[in-house]
């Protein structure tokens, strides 16, 4: 893999600046691996540093899976209008509606320690701290609920 083939897919990854995943790349010898969990270090610090702001602003976000049978709605907050209109806090809204319809989650703690469903290596938490990092804002899930024909 090239290197901007590598730098391309390790901002989609993890959310991280150009300049920050090249550093990465460089000071792990070109590794993958080791250049994203660096990163990933890196944006669960930035978003720690948001923790204390407030997330007043957001969007219920809802998702009807394509058989009809199953949907969910979620309230996912941030601190601003302006992030929530953007492509990809509604990304991460659809990301988070369809996880909450894969499992009978109890808390919105279960949710976010689960794994995510598209990548094995990663916690639905793990999301809302690249979304944090890549937007600026805190990005919290207030809550959600499922609804299923069945039940």
């Amino acid at each position: 893999m090239k290197d901007i083939e590598k730098i391309k897919q390790l901002r989609d990854d993890t959310g991280a600046g150009v300049m920050e995943v090249k550093q990465a790349l460089e000071a792990c010898a070109g590794d993958m691996k080791k250049a994203r969990e660096s990163l990933m270090k890196k944006v669960s610090a930035k978003a720690a540093k948001k923790a204390d702001r407030t997330a007043n602003d957001g969007l219920v976000y809802s998702y009807i899976h394509l058989n009809g049978k199953i949907g969910s709605l979620i309230h996912l907050a941030c601190e601003t209008d302006f992030v929530a209109k953007t492509d990809d806090f509604q990304k991460l809204c659809k990301e988070l509606a369809m996880q909450v319809c894969t499992d009978d989650y109890q808390s919105v703690d279960e949710l976010l320690a689960t794994e995510y469903m598209r990548d094995a290596s990663k916690k639905v938490e793990d999301l809302i701290k690249e979304a944090t990092a890549k937007l600026g804002e805190k990005i919290e899930l207030k809550r959600f609920i499922k609804y299923s024909v069945s039940e």
